[in-house]
């Protein structure tokens, strides 16, 4: 776990701020104070006195505005200690993606399809045996997921019973994605290179009526473009703009 611990006002809440952004796992102290029994990564100001004597705890000293390299750094240390990097994927047209380091959850996203396999490849970089789980439920875009990721460990996840039911006040649509994230990267799947799929009519159709929704009734793309876009080789964006440039 990530501790952050300073008296640096600025500091605390910048290092906060960007640890919540980046969805990992944390606690704070006050120096001085006793450190929590899973603490693995200090975050402080370089002028806070800790008096470490674990050397075990890594201690990362950073200022607010270099934070963001601060708690870069906090995360490399966290994954170096924890355990092997497993990056958990559950698709969608906004995937819920959980990066966990043994059983702790140091990073999560709900980013765009298009940005996810980028997404994912920052979040493996330099991390040799890292795995990627994709859950299988969304066919075609959980394929475009795999298929992005070469040079990759992939495993494909049945992610049936993954999506957690929220409680009142638990956030919305995007926190039970990356909910369901998590759940998938713990899960065992059966190792992929690529999946090969091939969009069925009714996805096609579907395809063709949101692009007639989108652009108000003017237009429906065409069974081609929307077979593109089912297999990711184009945005609905652009399958609406070629239909009507052509």
């Amino acid at each position: 776990m990530i501790v952050v611990v300073t008296d640096d006002f600025a500091l605390y809440h910048a290092a906060v701020a960007e640890l919540r952004e980046r969805g990992a796992t944390f606690t704070t102290r006050e120096p001085g104070g006793d450190l929590p029994e899973r603490a693995a990564v200090v975050i402080s100001a370089p002028h806070d006195d800790l008096g470490l004597r674990d050397d075990s705890i890594e201690h990362v000293t950073t200022t607010p505005d270099r934070v963001r390299d601060g708690v870069e750094e906090a995360l490399g240390g966290l994954r170096e200690t924890d355990g092997r990097t497993v990056v958990g994927v559950d698709p969608g047209e906004q995937p819920g993606i959980a990066v966990l380091s043994g059983d702790t959850v140091v990073a999560a996203y709900h980013v765009p399809l298009g940005e996810a396999v980028d997404t994912v490849l920052a979040a493996v970089d330099e991390e040799p045996d890292a795995l990627v789980r994709v859950g299988d439920g969304d066919r075609l875009r959980s394929a475009r997921v795999v298929n992005g990721l070469e040079d990759v460990s992939v495993e494909l996840v049945d992610e049936s019973g993954t999506t957690p039911t929220l409680g009142r006040g638990a956030g919305g649509k995007g926190m039970a994605d990356v909910l369901a994230a998590v759940n998938i990267a713990r899960m065992e799947g059966d190792p992929v290179e690529t999946r090969a799929v091939e969009p069925t009519a009714g996805e096609i159709q579907r395809i063709k009526n949101e692009s007639r929704d989108r652009s108000s009734g003017d237009l429906t793309v065409s069974e081609e473009l929307a077979r593109e876009v089912a297999l990711g080789e184009l945005t609905l964006a652009e399958a609406i703009a070629e239909q009507r440039d052509g």
